[in-house]
């Protein structure tokens, strides 16, 4: 039986196993933001296929999970990831970053090569971590004390198309919600029981992220793929620090692809960068597509600049600034941008502002410079012609068609006198009615393999191919 000794020393060799293989092989640009790494970077090596938690997490001899190299990893340390799913201790469905550090994904099996669209690092929980998902995102990041400290990922693959709870794809049943050609129906939300057939094995619905968390210091997400998040795909707080999110695929994700909100009271000591990303297909909040389905949010208590992204096919609209700080002060003092940014296809709206009605205003990317609340607005636009073909080009058609044409119906019925009303009334309850919500599509899962083709669709905008 192992003793707490034995764990010791294994922790002991990953520790000394980093300072050997230590170099700087992790070149400046696998670190981005880090400073150039110096030759006693600790490098710790993660592979799926041949590594093993008894390993010291070397090159030659590298770790199987990746919670494990986390929990292992000194401050400041680089975990190599190999291809290969990775779903936490105990394959639990989610792993916890609580240091700084870096992980970069995306090699080859024998850490030889890098490219991460070939060589795919994944987290994709499936329907047996449902009952141990836990109540976070897939990666949950929590790092605090450190305002010069750094978090990199780059390279990870996340998706929850294989754990979320869909109809079945019945094409020719409308309860299904779903166009012809795409992989499943209709999302399950929490709260609904469709009558129709749901896709088997069954998933589940639950309000957990891609990733989510709360951080202070220099945070990046770069060169990784969100795809079929129920529950956002980032949604996180900056507690001091800044986030930078940039050349990532955001594809089918659920409520909005990236809301980032201020940690701190203090204004302008937290911002958030959000640039040079694809973001398709940000579903609304439930079927009756009322409110929710961002790209991207702006939220309060936090500075953002956003720029060169191409966001596409909202179900909503592509920008949210609806939130406004109730301290006018602070309001005052924050700093919003939109610059060099491609539109297409978003359902409402390019930006979504608030009225002062009670409802919301739907602005057009052309329109940007009589918005107020953007510092910088500049070249903005919807897609000509021939870049609105070559994206549709990458899209997948099945998925592309659906939403183009997606149509919805809703009707209610009410009836006083039916027994049931009669007994609500006698016990001096409210009466009560029914309602149908039926649309074409909503939320429908994704194609896994055609979302690494959305890399570099259109020169100069959105996500660009990984060097």
């Amino acid at each position: 039986m192992k003793t707490a000794t034995s764990r010791t020393l294994l922790a002991l060799a990953c520790v000394f196993a980093f300072s050997v293989t230590a170099q700087a092989q992790v070149n400046e640009n696998e670190l981005g933001t880090e400073a150039v790494q110096s030759d006693e970077t600790p490098v710790l090596y993660v592979s799926a296929s041949r590594g093993s938690n008894r390993k010291d997490g070397s090159k030659s001899s590298p770790l199987k999970d990746l919670q494990k190299a986390i929990d292992v990893a000194p401050e400041g340390a680089v975990i190599r990831v190999a291809e290969g799913n990775y779903l936490g201790s105990l394959d639990q469905g989610w792993v916890k970053v609580n240091k700084y550090i870096s992980i970069i994904g995306g090699y080859s099996d024998d850490f030889a090569q890098r490219d991460p669209l070939k060589f795919r690092s994944t987290m994709r929980p499936g329907v047996k971590q449902i009952m141990t998902s836990g109540n976070q995102g897939v990666m949950d990041i929590r790092v605090a004390g450190k305002r010069d400290g750094i978090v990199v990922i780059d390279g990870m693959v996340f998706d929850r198309g294989q754990i979320n709870k869909y109809v079945a794809p019945l094409y020719d049943n409308p309860l299904a919600a779903a166009p012809e050609g795409t992989e499943t129906g209709r999302i399950v939300v929490v709260g609904e029981s469709p009558s129709a057939k749901v896709l088997e094995p069954a998933g589940m619905t639950s309000a957990f992220q891609l990733i989510s968390g709360e951080a202070e210091g220099n945070i990046t997400i770069r060169n990784s793929v969100f795809l079929n998040g129920y529950h956002f795909a980032i949604q996180m707080a900056v507690k001091g620090g800044h986030l930078d999110i940039h050349n990532n695929v955001f594809v089918a994700n659920r409520m909005a692809a990236s809301e980032v909100r201020g940690g701190l009271a203090q204004p302008n000591t937290s911002s958030v960068a959000f640039h040079n990303n694809t973001v398709l297909f940000s579903w609304s909040r439930d079927k009756t597509m009322e409110d929710m389905g961002f790209a991207f949010r702006y939220m309060t208590g936090i500075d953002a600049d956003v720029y060169n992204n191409i966001f596409g096919t909202s179900n909503y609209g592509a920008l949210d600034r609806t939130y406004v700080d109730a301290d006018k002060s602070k309001e005052a003092k924050r700093i919003t941008s939109a610059w060099d940014n491609l539109f297409f296809a978003n359902r409402n709206g390019d930006l979504v502002l608030p009225s002062g009605g009670g409802g919301w205003t739907y602005v057009l990317a052309k329109n940007f410079e009589d918005v107020e609340q953007l510092i910088q607005y500049e070249n903005n636009r919807e897609m000509n012609e021939a870049e609105a073909k070559a994206i549709s080009d990458k899209i997948d058609a099945a998925y592309l068609k659906g939403f183009i044409g997606l149509t919805g119906s809703q009707t209610s019925s009410f009836n006083p006198n039916s027994s049931i009303n009669h007994l609500r009334s006698a016990l001096g309850m409210n009466m009560q009615g029914t309602e149908t919500v039926r649309v074409s599509m909503y939320g429908n899962r994704y194609p896994y393999e055609k979302a690494f083709d959305l890399f570099g669709a259109i020169e100069g905008y959105g996500a660009q191919g990984i060097k």
